[in-house]
């Protein structure tokens, strides 16, 4: 599994990361992971949903946009936080299909952190770096 780092200098107001992955299919993947530690303490959300996900962008860095948009509005739309992602990743095109676990927000039982509304394009970063990939991301809270 990929790793991240809360960058608490680049945003006051937005949370900042910057992310690491073996390749693209474990950046991915960290991002899902990401997103859903921001929302929740995965420890009190119920694993009994699973869904699959299938996107395309015109660009490489559009597509990690896309993709953490689209869990964003799962959680707002459904209730849904999916924390476990298997993604595969095709760079060009960029497309991606994800299998992702997870469960529905329960308000007797899953604990709340912070919402998340969207993921910005200010200082977003998709690249190849040493024997991995990176991202930068900045996501209104």
């Amino acid at each position: 599994m990929g790793s991240w780092n809360a960058l608490e200098r680049i945003a006051v107001a937005d949370c900042a990361f910057e992310l690491h992955g073996r390749d693209l299919d474990d950046l991915f993947a960290t991002a899902a992971t990401l997103l859903a530690d921001l929302m929740v303490d995965p420890a009190t959300l119920m694993r009994d949903v699973e869904q699959v996900v299938r996107l395309e962008a015109r660009a490489l860095d559009l597509l990690l946009h896309d993709w953490m948009s689209e869990l964003i509005f799962l959680k707002d739309s459904e209730r849904l936080v999916l924390p476990d992602a298997r993604v595969t990743v095709r760079p060009a095109p960029p497309a991606l299909t994800a299998r992702l676990t997870g469960g529905r927000i329960d308000r007797t039982r899953t604990v709340l952190r912070a919402d998340p509304k969207a993921v910005t394009l200010h200082q977003f970063v998709v690249e190849p770096r040493g024997d991995g990939w990176y991202a930068r991301v900045v996501i209104d809270v």
